[in-house]
């Protein structure tokens, strides 16, 4: 697969209105970043660039601008790439390690999760995924049926069977995303975690779910809510993330309309993670 890489410049820099910038180029398809001195270096499939998507973003930070410039790269092993430069094993929760096929030294922890990194979302080294799997661990999953809704690499989801639930379903938009994920699941031995390439209206044919993840942008929750809700049963609990404590009263607006209750949350630079129950219909 052939990448731009756009190399964004922020200014003033500003780093909250940097990482707020990340969040939205990650909404029009954007799949990496990597921060430098004066904004950060962002990568997307040329396929997938639309410029007019990139050009009609508004940065909500008065006084800030942001410009950018493309770099066509050359073509690469992008998992060597990950290995080489990025991706190191990391321990969450002091329960669960995650690392990469070719790590030889990474420490023994009761959990071990193997990812291979091809640019797909979810190595656990980002804020909201590791405070996804911080909530996947402090609940009971044993015998559960789970949703992982916009599942990336898979790793809420293979984490999720690992912890005990009977069934496990991922859904993405992204067909690299699902097929990145069925091998994470064959190379962890989860073979209870079926993955389907859809959205939201996906959900309709399926039957409902114990527990449902979605570590998603903020306007893509605020959307697919109700949707979510609806195949949530009763007593249910629901985590979310992908959104900043700045989004956090939106998210609560919505959840508290779909009844939903608010049992625990988290934060880490910015970063929000919430664990919902549904009320009894």
């Amino acid at each position: 697969m052939d990448y731009l890489q756009t190399t964004v410049t922020v200014t003033p820099f500003h780093s909250d209105a940097s990482q707020v910038l990340m969040s939205l180029m990650a909404e029009v398809g954007y799949e990496s970043f990597e921060e430098t001195e004066n904004g950060f270096e962002a990568y997307i499939p040329v396929k997938l660039l639309k410029e007019e998507d990139l050009s009609s973003i508004i940065l909500p930070f008065e006084g800030i601008t942001f410009s950018y410039s493309h770099t066509q790269l050359e073509t690469k092993n992008w998992n060597e790439e990950w290995e080489k430069n990025f991706f190191q094993p990391i321990v969450v929760g002091n329960q669960v390690v995650i690392r990469s096929p070719f790590h030889k030294e990474y420490p023994a922890m009761p959990i071990e999760i193997i990812i291979a990194p091809k640019m797909s979302f979810g190595t656990g080294h980002h804020e909201t995924t590791s405070m996804m799997i911080e909530h996947i661990l402090e609940i009971d999953l044993q015998g559960k049926r789970v949703l992982d809704m916009g599942c990336g690499t898979g790793i809420l989801g293979i984490l999720a069977s690992m912890k005990g639930a009977k069934e496990v379903v991922g859904i993405d938009i992204d067909d690299w995303c699902v097929d990145n994920s069925i091998e994470n699941c064959t190379i962890n031995q989860i073979k209870n975690m079926s993955l389907i390439q859809g959205t939201a209206e996906t959900l309709n044919k399926l039957e409902p779910f114990d527990i449902i993840l979605a570590n998603i942008n903020r306007n893509i929750l605020l959307s697919d809510l109700p949707s979510y809700v609806q195949k949530l049963k009763s007593k249910g609990l629901m985590i979310l993330s992908g959104f900043y404590r700045q989004d956090l009263d939106a998210i609560h607006a919505c959840t508290k309309k779909l009844h939903l209750t608010e049992i625990k949350e988290k934060e880490n630079n910015q970063w929000v993670a919430v664990t919902y129950e549904k009320g009894s219909n």
